[in-house]
C-alpha cells in the first residue's frame, strides 16, 4: 500500500495524525484488498495493525457522506475496543465528513437506535447491542456497504457469530472483512455461510 493510491483527504488525515507513512505488512496486503471490494480473512497476531487497516480501508471505501443509512458496520469484542475505533475513524478521517457512531451494552437502546437514523456512514458496536438493535429494525441495511469483526474469534465463544449471517440474510452484496487474532475452528462456518472466495492473508 503506498499514500498516493488512497484518498487524498484520507493521506492528509494519516499525515495529521503522525501515522508512519510505512504501514505494517498486514496493512500493505489487506487495504488494497478492502479497496478491491472483495471478502477479506485476515489472520494475525495482536498488535499487528489489523483495527487500523480497517479503518483506514473502510475510510477509503465509503470516502464521504451519503444519505442517511449507514454503509459500513464494524463488530468489536467490547466496548472499549469500539470506542477506541471511533476514536481511530474521527483521527484519520478528520479531512472528510464521515460520520461515525458507536453502540455498546448496557447503553441506552432508543437513543442509539434514533442517532442511527439521524444518519450516519460507520457503525461500530459489540455484537450483542448490534443484534438488539437489529430485533427492533434499528439499523437500516438498505446502503449497507461492508461488514468487518474485529477479534471475530471472539463471537464464538459467545455464540453470538449468528449477528454476522443476519446481515447476511438482510443484504444482497456485502463486503465480508473478518480480522481474528487466532484461529477458531468455527471460522469454517464463516466460510460455508457467507465468505464468497475471500482472499486470505495469514501470519
Amino acid at each position: 500500500m503506498k499514500l498516493k493510491k488512497l484518498l487524498p483527504e484520507l493521506v492528509a488525515g494519516i499525515v495529521d495524525a503522525g501515522y508512519d507513512k510505512n504501514p505494517r505488512e498486514v496493512q500493505s496486503e489487506s487495504i488494497p484488498v478492502i479497496k478491491s471490494g472483495a471478502d477479506l480473512f485476515v489472520l494475525a497476531p495482536e498488535e499487528s495493525g489489523k483495527s487500523t487497516a480497517i479503518v483506514i480501508g473502510i475510510i477509503q471505501q465509503l470516502k464521504k457522506a451519503f444519505e442517511e443509512a449507514p454503509r459500513a458496520v464494524v463488530i468489536t469484542a467490547t466496548k472499549e475496543k469500539a470506542f477506541e475505533m471511533e476514536e481511530q475513524f474521527k483521527l484519520l478521517g478528520s479531512h472528510t465528513n464521515l460520520r461515525v457512531f458507536t453502540v455498546f451494552d448496557k447503553g441506552n437502546i432508543q437513543y442509539q437506535k434514533n442517532m442511527i437514523y439521524e444518519g450516519l456512514d460507520v457503525l461500530i458496536g459489540t455484537p450483542i447491542r448490534i443484534n438488539e438493535l437489529l430485533n427492533i429494525t434499528g439499523i437500516p441495511t438498505t446502503l449497507l456497504k461492508v461488514l468487518a469483526v474485529d477479534d471475530a474469534e471472539t463471537l464464538f465463544p459467545n455464540n453470538n457469530h449468528p449477528v454476522v449471517y443476519r446481515f447476511d440474510d438482510r443484504t444482497k452484496k456485502l463486503q465480508f472483512l473478518i480480522f481474528a487474532n487466532k484461529w477458531h475452528d468455527k471460522f469454517e462456518d464463516l466460510y460455508e455461510r457467507i465468505l464468497k472466495n475471500p482472499i486470505e492473508i495469514r501470519k
